[in-house]
């Protein structure tokens, strides 16, 4: 524990500054022959490439305008406003059924009771009594040379 290691020795490295070039001059075709397509190009450093020029790419096709909000989005808010309308005049139409059943079951119960106590008249009130219409007695006749004799 009394030996103690010696540090290594640092190595201290400093930067090197990276020179500045000059602006940038405008690239500049050295040779343009029209039989050929090969071109030649001076860089700013004096540099000479020399190379096929590419084909320009198409232009691409432009877009048609996109509405700010898309059709079917408006159709279904317009749906929604729609069934949302039709749900109010759904419930009163429902409602208006619902009176009307009862209604016409109460008139049919109406006439049902009404018919039957008339039926029940008719054939209870004539039982036991005499009622106070004609009464014909039919007897034995004798009919002799198209005369009645009674």
């Amino acid at each position: 524990m009394g030996h103690l290691e010696r540090p290594a020795a640092v190595e201290v490295h400093h930067p090197v500054p990276i020179t500045a070039y000059p602006p940038a001059a405008p690239l500049v075709p050295v040779q343009r022959d029209p039989a050929s397509a090969v071109q030649s190009i001076v860089l700013p450093n004096g540099q000479v490439v020399t190379g096929y020029p590419l084909a320009p790419a198409p232009a691409p096709e432009p877009l048609a305008p996109r509405p700010a909000v898309s059709r079917t989005a408006v159709n279904i808010a317009l749906g929604g406003v729609g069934f949302g309308a039709v749900c109010g005049g759904l419930v009163l139409l429902t409602s208006f059924i619902a009176a009307l059943t009862a209604f016409i079951t109460q008139l049919i119960t109406l006439a049902a009771v009404i018919f039957g106590g008339w039926i029940a008249v008719q054939i209870l009130g004539t039982t036991g009594r005499h009622s106070g219409g004609t009464t014909v007695n039919i007897r034995k006749a004798v009919i002799k040379r198209s005369h009645f004799h009674g």
